[in-house]
């Protein structure tokens, strides 16, 4: 496990500069109005969270992040940064709880996302809410490049990230969540990317690709009662 951490932080290592600085605005309307405190996990370089604190600056918005680079950045941004691999039983969180736990194109990066989903419960306050963003691994064009090219092939960044270590439908995001004890209050497609031959495809198809084009999925999702 050792090795292939070590193995994996070389990757992100090899990362260009821009690959943590996305602020994902697209995904500010999935965090509750209501919500006060925000924990960012995998925040990078705070982009997400320091647009939240814009927008809403009476929350409060700490992240977590393994990135020393970018953890070093997103200090300057949100009200507290671990550099650190989220998991249970973390010293720095004992006793707090969330509004909101975001994992924005995170779970893919996990040989177990499950156990980050599970972990995630015990840091949510009662009416806690968990946002996570996931790529479409039936991307229109990601699936008609591997079924022409007859191959799979990994790249810097996008749906074939070559950090990703799982790869999700519509249909398995929501079977995770519901496995983890969670319900899905909303699914949507993010980042629609399209053009005449899908909408070709999709018509002969009779609709059945309409998320075909959406490069991600965003979730919201609380802990189930039953």
């Amino acid at each position: 496990m050792k090795l292939q951490y070590s193995e994996l932080a070389q990757e992100y290592s090899g990362k260009n500069e821009g690959y943590y600085n996305l602020d994902r605005g697209e995904m500010l309307r999935f965090v509750p109005n209501d919500a006060r405190s925000v924990l960012d996990i995998g925040c990078s370089s705070g982009g997400f969270g320091k647009m939240i604190k814009e927008n809403r600056p009476e929350v409060a918005v700490f992240g977590i992040e393994p990135s020393e680079e970018a953890a070093a950045i997103a200090r300057g941004r949100l009200d507290g940064v671990i550099c650190g691999i989220f998991q249970d039983g973390m010293v720095e969180l004992e006793g707090q709880k969330f509004d909101c736990i975001v994992f924005n194109d995170v779970l893919e990066h996990l040989i177990k996302p499950e156990n980050a989903l599970v972990d995630a419960k015990n840091y949510l306050s009662e009416t806690g809410i968990v946002v996570a963003s996931i790529p479409n691994i039936l991307h229109f064009y990601q699936i008609t490049k591997i079924l022409l090219e007859q191959d799979w092939k990994y790249e810097d960044s996008g749906i074939l990230d070559n950090t990703h270590l799982r790869f999700f439908t519509k249909k398995s995001i929501v079977r995770m969540f519901e496995a983890c004890g969670y319900r899905v209050l909303k699914i949507d497609g993010i980042n629609p990317s399209f053009g005449m031959k899908y909408k070709v495809a999709n018509a002969v198809a009779l609709g059945r690709l309409v998320d075909w084009k959406f490069e991600q999925f965003a979730v919201q999702a609380i802990t189930s009662k039953t």
